[in-house]
């Protein structure tokens, strides 16, 4: 059994001696400090997730200069009454040239969804998209290799909203 009053050696002589039984750091500075390092990896690893996202999202991706052009055709004879011809929108119809259309936002099967089944108005007071009819799914992404290669040119990859 120990003394209650007897001292402690330390390895350290130039610290203080503790009193036997009691802790070196209280449990809520220990407790604090691993609280602290882990949220300080958590914030290191999420940054660099972000970062490896964004970096991937903003990648140009190479298509085929004759499916583009497939679907530029399709998009003026299908599309550009409503979305204007220069995908700028129109008095009917939203631009595709802003960052609500970007991929991480609306992406890719969003435009085969409003084809086949129309869309309700969600961003925009234009009224509701009725279903297209005449376009195949293959048509559709034509229309899309279209969209999204002239947004890359204009610099459009991602919606920072989402």
């Amino acid at each position: 059994m120990s003394r209650p009053n007897k001292q402690r050696r330390t390895a350290w002589p130039d610290r203080p001696t503790k009193q036997a039984g009691q802790r070196s750091e209280p449990r809520t500075r220990r407790f604090g400090s691993a609280l602290w390092v882990v949220s300080i990896v958590t914030l290191v690893v999420g940054t660099l997730v972000v970062l490896a996202m964004a970096e991937e999202d903003t990648t140009l991706v190479e298509r085929d200069p004759a499916l583009v052009a497939a679907g530029e055709e399709l998009y003026i004879e299908s599309c550009a009454a409503c979305h204007g011809v220069d995908l700028m929108g129109s008095a009917t119809g939203p631009p595709f040239l802003v960052p609500t259309y970007a991929p991480n936002h609306h992406g890719d099967e969003a435009f085969q969804r409003a084809v086949v089944g129309g869309v309700q108005p969600h961003h925009w007071n234009f009224g509701p998209m009725l279903p297209v009819d005449g376009l195949s799914r293959d048509d559709v992404s034509k229309i899309v290799a279209y969209v999204r290669s002239t947004q890359e040119a204009e610099g459009i990859f991602l919606d920072p909203t989402h």
